[in-house]
């Protein structure tokens, strides 16, 4: 299916497997919606794909990106993880170039952020940080409907930087726990799936999955709710503090761990308790967009 000429604009959620592909009509919805495999270490064949995509939509038409990855707002130089032939590239100035359009790229966290505070659970909000708690630990920050872009792409990071010292929990010690970042004691390392995986494991000798310990926790068992517990507490002051540093009025939730509306509500009362500002209402909210939310952010780049 080729976009309409009539197209304002052309969207993409570039993952790792599959590039979700739409256009924006008029109306701002998102119409003629696809799904390709990504072409992640063949810069031709990803360029095509594009192309293709893009059918018959005047070159006048931006295409907007969002990618698991960031690019530098200065050389616009893209990192990208997993898709290999797009990193190290200044993908936007190359896209333009292979596609005869203008190109914007912004970042998928940011694109969620984006997304949920122009249409989902932070509608209203001036200030908005939103938190990917998932296989790792992200996040973005959208300020009066404008994505704040850090020094080489960098912002709302709030998983990576050591944190966390040696603990003692009851009469053992919790050492730091490695991330995949390279240094130790980074939040990522304990606030993201895997993080509450290894608490389990620290505490209990167990071998579960994160969603195991969650539900376990949702039965009532011992064991997976100081599991859980613990987890509450070395995530939620961190959290505090960037609702602090930057004075969020929601803080939407997405990734595989808010799938727990009782995980999310348990977090959002306990960082409600840990900041400056009191409120009754909620804060931390679970994201209502779900998987389209990086390609609807993007479409409101």
């Amino acid at each position: 299916m080729t976009q309409p000429a009539s197209a304002r604009r052309l969207c993409a959620d570039i993952g790792g497997s599959f590039i979700k592909f739409a256009s924006v009509n008029a109306t701002g919805a998102l119409v003629g919606e696809r799904r390709v495999a990504t072409a992640t270490g063949d810069w031709p064949a990803f360029a095509a794909s594009l192309a293709e995509l893009c059918g018959a939509a005047p070159a006048t038409v931006p295409l907007c990106l969002s990618i698991a990855g960031v690019a530098d707002p200065e050389s616009g130089v893209a990192t990208v993880a997993n898709i290999p032939c797009i990193s190290g590239r200044r993908l936007g100035a190359e896209l333009e170039a292979e596609l005869g359009r203008p190109v914007r790229v912004a970042n998928d966290a940011d694109c969620f952020v984006l997304a949920e505070a122009s249409r989902g659970a932070a509608q209203g909000a001036r200030i908005v940080f939103g938190v990917i708690l998932g296989s790792g630990v992200g996040g973005g920050l959208v300020v009066d409907g404008r994505i704040v872009e850090g020094a080489g792409g960098v912002s709302g990071e709030w998983g990576h930087g050591p944190i966390m010292g040696r603990r003692l929990v009851g009469t053992r010690a919790l050492e730091p726990f490695a991330c995949g970042c390279g240094q130790a004691g980074c939040l990522d390392a304990v606030g993201s799936a895997r993080g509450l995986e290894r608490l389990d494991s620290f505490l209990n000798g167990a071998r579960r999955t994160s969603l195991a310990v969650v539900e376990a926790w949702d039965r009532g068992e011992r064991a997976a709710t100081e599991a859980v517990e613990l987890y509450l507490d070395l995530v939620s002051g961190p959290l505090a503090m960037v609702v602090n540093l930057t004075g969020a009025g929601a803080v939407p939730v997405a990734g595989g761990l808010s799938n727990s509306d009782r995980l999310v509500a348990a977090l959002d009362e306990a960082v409600r308790a840990r900041i400056l500002r009191r409120t009754a209402e909620p804060l931390v909210v679970r994201s209502v967009l779900g998987a389209d939310a990086g390609l609807i952010g993007a479409s409101l780049l």
